[in-house]
């Protein structure tokens, strides 16, 4: 019996990597962004925006706030996605910063929020929100380093830690067409955070909406618009902003 030729092996471990390598390049294809998203980078009249080393920031005009939210992206979904959001939550008087990840994978940087506390000594308060994979890997970021944070905001995401002994102000955002609604707000979500956590069901929003991108894989469509569940993803994270700043303010 003939043995394969070396050259023949070789072609065909050649071929085998380029599938591989193919295969990975369009698993990590990034979602396409909205023109919004594109927008959202910039400077207005109320927020000072900055392409800072670490991260995509917003912060109130001529403030210098001592809260501070940190977002981290879902999976495949760049960070200016939800530029729009952390521009109005800026406009709301926090410093708001997007964290980008490897090939757009908060996996591959839980502790990408680190570099963003480092850099930001004036905040005193920080709360860590993240949409779908990026909710998951904040969260864990939290449980490894539950004294620098005072809030977690899930956007379509849930714990994948027990946090619920943590002194820790948490709320969860979904939309209740979201494939995954259950799960995020389910008994088992409610038992890995905090008894006091607030959990606010968007009525007909899904997963897609909670950025501003599109092509969110096996996604129902949504029965509101993007600018009504992204109103309210903003009004229940600022709710939060709202509680951490209180409570940081009444204990100086």
């Amino acid at each position: 019996m003939r043995r394969p030729r070396r050259r023949t092996v070789g072609i065909v471990l050649v071929v085998l990597v380029a599938v591989l390598v193919g295969a990975l390049a369009w698993y990590v294809q990034p979602q396409p962004v909205l023109p919004e998203a594109t927008a959202s980078l910039a400077s207005t009249a109320d927020v000072t925006f900055r392409d800072a080393p670490d991260g995509l920031e917003w912060s109130p005009a001529g403030q210098t706030p001592t809260t501070g939210l940190i977002v981290y992206p879902g999976g495949k979904v760049p960070p200016e996605a939800y530029g729009p959001a952390a521009q109005a939550v800026a406009a709301r008087g926090y410093l708001a910063v997007i964290t980008p990840m490897p090939f757009n994978l908060a996996v591959l940087d839980i502790d990408a929020a680190d570099r963003i506390r480092a850099a930001h000594p004036e905040v005193e308060s920080w709360v860590i929100a993240g949409h779908s994979l990026g909710g998951s890997m904040g969260a864990q970021h939290v449980a490894n380093r539950p004294d620098a944070y005072d809030g977690l905001a899930f956007w379509a995401a849930y714990a994948a830690s027990d946090l619920s002994a943590l002194d820790l102000g948490a709320v969860s955002i979904y939309g209740t067409l979201d494939a995954g609604a259950a799960r995020m707000s389910g008994p088992e979500a409610q038992a890995a955070l905090p008894p006091d956590a607030v959990f606010v069901a968007i009525e007909g929003g899904n997963h897609e909406q909670m950025g501003w991108y599109t092509g969110q894989p096996n996604d129902p469509p949504a029965s509101i618009s993007r600018e009504d569940q992204q109103a309210q993803v903003v009004e229940a994270t600022v709710a939060l902003l709202d509680r951490v700043a209180g409570t940081s303010q009444a204990a100086r």
